[in-house]
Formats: C-alpha cells, sequence, structure tokens
C-alpha cells in the first residue's frame, strides 16, 4: 500500500501544513538502482584522536570522490583513536562544523574501536561513540543514517564500508556493527567481481515465494548467486514463478517438518555457500487469549525449524567453508509487542541462537552466522494493519516512514558476501533506527 502520507509531505503544501503543525517530515530515501548504484556526491574523511588504520584505499573503492567541498554525500569520522574525554572533544570538532551540508539521504559513518577492558578510558570514550551516533541519527533529518562500525582493520571492514556507504543502506541507521580481524575462517576474501559477489555460488531462501523472501532471492541471484526457493507446499506455484524469474529451481518443503534438513541435504549434493532463515509465521494475540496451538505453532515455524534445519545442514557438512548463515529476527523479538508474546519470544530466540553458534559455527565450520530485524517494512501483511496502527508504525522510527522489502534483501545480501567474513554474530536492524527498543 503506498504511503500516501510520504507523498503528500514532498508537495509544497504538504511540507508548509506538516512544518506547521509540528508533524514528521519524512524524505523519499535513495535506494539502489542499476543506474545509481552508488551515492552521487563527495566523500569527506574526517578523523578525531590518533588513527592507525590504513582506510585511504578502501574509502577510495567505495565508489564515492574525496572532497571537502559543497554538500558531501557521505562523512566518514575516524575515531578509533578516540581513548578518553579530551579526545572525545575532537569528535564534536570534527562533525559539528559539517554535520547540516550532509546531502539529502546522505551518510555518516562513524568507526570506532572495540572497548578496551584494560583501559576503562578507553572503553568509557568508545562506548560514547554509541550513545552519540544514536543520537545523531535520530535528529540529522533529511532521510540520512548515521552508523558506528568498530573495527581494527580497514580492509576486512571493506564489504560494510561499501554497503554502509551506498544507497542499499537506506533503512539502516543507528545500528552498531562489530567487525573483527580479518584472519578468520569465515572470510573468504575479496570477490574477483564485486558487482557479482555470489557467482559460482548456491544459496538457499525460506519462505522465498512472496514478500521479504521473495526480495532476498531476487538480489541474491542479482549478486549471482544459484537461488534455491524454498516455500511449503502450498506456495509451489508462486515459488517456482520466483525460481523461474531468476534462472533458479524452487523446493517445495514445509520446513518445520522434522526431516527437513535431511531433505534440504539431499536437495544439495554439491553443498550450499549461503542459508537464509526467511521463513516465519504470525498468530497474534495478547497471552491471556492465546491457546497453547498458536504459542507451540509460531515457535515452531520461526524458531524451532530454525534450529533443527541448520544443525543438521551443518552438521552434514551441507555448508561449504566460508559460507553464511542469515536469519530473520525482527525487532519485537528486541522490543517486544502487544499481542504478539509467541512472535517476540520467537524472534527473540532467533538472536540468542546467532549469538551462541556464531564463534562456534566459525571455528569449527568456517561459516559466519548473523541476523537482520526488520522493523515496519511495506508489505502485504502490514497493509492490512489498522490504519492508525500502520501510521504509527511508519513515523516511530527516525526516518518516519516504512521500509521496504529490498531493504532486508540488500542487508541479507551484505551478510551473504563473501567479504564479510569478518561480520559475525550480529543482530543488524532494518527499521530506520525504530524509537522502540535498543
Amino acid at each position: 500500500m503506498a504511503d500516501r502520507y510520504l507523498s503528500f509531505t514532498g508537495t509544497a503544501p504538504g511540507r508548509f501544513l506538516t512544518r506547521r503543525l509540528g508533524l514528521p517530515q519524512p524524505s523519499t530515501l535513495t535506494r539502489w538502482t542499476p543506474e545509481q548504484p552508488y551515492p552521487k556526491g563527495e566523500l569527506l574523511h574526517l578523523t578525531a584522536g590518533r588513527s592507525v588504520l590504513a582506510l585511504s584505499p578502501v574509502l577510495a573503492r567505495t565508489g564515492l570522490t574525496p572532497g571537502d567541498r559543497g554538500e558531501p554525500a557521505a562523512v566518514v569520522l575516524d575515531a578509533t583513536g578516540v581513548r578518553d574525554v579530551d579526545t572525545l572533544a575532537e569528535v564534536h570538532a570534527a562533525l559539528h562544523p559539517v554535520v547540516r551540508s550532509v546531502a539529502p539521504s546522505g551518510r555518516v559513518l562513524v568507526l570506532g574501536a572495540p572497548p578496551d577492558p584494560a583501559d576503562h578510558h578507553q572503553a568509557a570514550a568508545q562506548q560514547a561513540l554509541e550513545g552519540f551516533t544514536r543520537s545523531l541519527g535520530k535528529e540529522i533529518g533529511r532521510g540520512r543514517t548515521v552508523n558506528l562500525v568498530r573495527l581494527t582493520d580497514a580492509s576486512a571492514a571493506e564489504s560494510t564500508l561499501r554497503f554502509l556507504l551506498s544507497p542499499k543502506s537506506a533503512y539502516v541507521s543507528g545500528q552498531v556493527i562489530e567487525v573483527k580481524d580479518g584472519d578468520g575462517a569465515g572470510s573468504a576474501g575479496a570477490p574477483v567481481d564485486w558487482e557479482l559477489p555470489l557467482a559460482g555460488r548456491t544459496a538457499l531462501v525460506t519462505g522465498a515465494a512472496r514478500g521479504i523472501g521473495a526480495a532476498v532471492a531476487e538480489t541474491l541471484a542479482r549478486g549471482g548467486a544459484k537461488v534455491v526457493v524454498l516455500d511449503v507446499p502450498s506456495a509451489e506455484g508462486d515459488a517456482r514463478k520466483v525460481a523461474e524469474s531468476l534462472g533458479g529451481t524452487a523446493l517445495a518443503l514445509d520446513i518445520s517438518a522434522g526431516d527437513a534438513g535431511e531433505r534440504i541435504a539431499a536437495e544439495l549434493p554439491d553443498g550450499l555457500d549461503v542459508l537464509v532463515h526467511n521463513a516465519g509465521i504470525t498468530r497474534d494475540r495478547r497471552l491471556a487469549n492465546m491457546p497453547a496451538e498458536l504459542w507451540s505453532s509460531v515457535l515452531e515455524v520461526n524458531l524451532g525449524s530454525v534450529l533443527r534445519t541448520t544443525d543438521a545442514l551443518l552438521a552434514k557438512g551441507v555448508l561449504r567453508t566460508g559460507g553464511r548463515i542469515v536469519a530473520t529476527a525482527s525487532i519485537a523479538g528486541l522490543a517486544g509487542n502487544a499481542g504478539q508474546t509467541n512472535y517476540g519470544a520467537s524472534k527473540a530466540g532467533i538472536a540468542g541462537l546467532v549469538r551462541s553458534l556464531a564463534p562456534r559455527a566459525l571455528a569449527e565450520h568456517g561459516v559466519t552466522v548473523n541476523a537482520v530485524a526488520p522493523g515496519f517494512i511495506e508489505t502485504k501483511m502490514t497493509a492490512a494493519v489498522p490504519l492508525f496502527i500502520r501510521e504509527a508504525g511508519r513515523r516511530m522510527n527516525s526516518l518516519a516512514q516504512g521500509g521496504l522489502p529490498a531493504d532486508v534483501a540488500e542487508t541479507t545480501a551484505w551478510l551473504a558476501h563473501p567479504a564479510s567474513g569478518a561480520v559475525n554474530g550480529q543482530v543488524v536492524r532494518v527499521c530506520g533506527q525504530s524509537l522502540l527498543g535498543a
């Protein structure tokens, strides 16, 4: 369903009226297109504290042109050298003069270092960057995003920097992402072709016959992957249409079946590189009115099937070294939502799965495990939500609008990227920096 309020605020009368009434004024976001794969404009590279990162070669490959004139399309502040309250002042000094000049739909990316447990002054200063980043994201406006990346090696973070500085991250803001050292077993290195990073790789997406799952399948195929579109037998027709349009294959299978993992393994004798757990259901009702079957069905599909299938595919060696597992959580699991105790529990469980399994899957199988946590995404499901609840969902984030399935898909594709091996155990919200939750 079209966001009429967003369209109205894009007109001169709409801007005037909403400004006079103090109403949200969302800006139309610039998203990735084949015609505009990179932001148009300059990249401003600033520093706070003494940095040791070799950033310039990586930033030069983002598609942005270094410069310091006009409205920068992106500002990168290297704050990895911030170690105390005094050097925190350099963060203010660097960004205060330029923050108003960032172009609409521009990017502000703060780079920090991991907090040092042996140096509480450095740890305090680096943690301060999180509060700074989240706060700036809530005030910067005009469709601009602000994120924090903690890193020690710029080369290991190239896929992450490219993503966060590009139109692909239009609905990702206020996030804190940790990038580990680049020598982990999950790092497959830079792809031969950054435009086709998944060439020669096989990806399986569950719940991919429609909505977000179909968008994920399309985006992975655009990146060169051979995609297996999995959905329940009742959606086999739609799954086949999606698969055929992408040059992939369809697999009609109930992911909650006890033998789902074994059946997937049998269908993929040559192995799998990317596993996207997108399938999910809702059965909303307040706990006092929720029968046991509504509770168990949601937990079974959204969490139980993910645990069983992942365990089976890892145990059978179906996921190849350098593989990627990306699960779908939700801000309902991070912040809670009335009438969704079952759904919130299942999606919080996904976050727990990711954080626990990620280090072991990397050490034992060379596979990374991450999750995306969508907020209010414009789908057929949210279009059926009552008007006032739907409008609240759209406006209660820093970008004052709903996201699109493509926003979740682009974030999933970044986590599935062969050069994203240093990103592991992360739960990344795709919610426009929702005002709900952390």
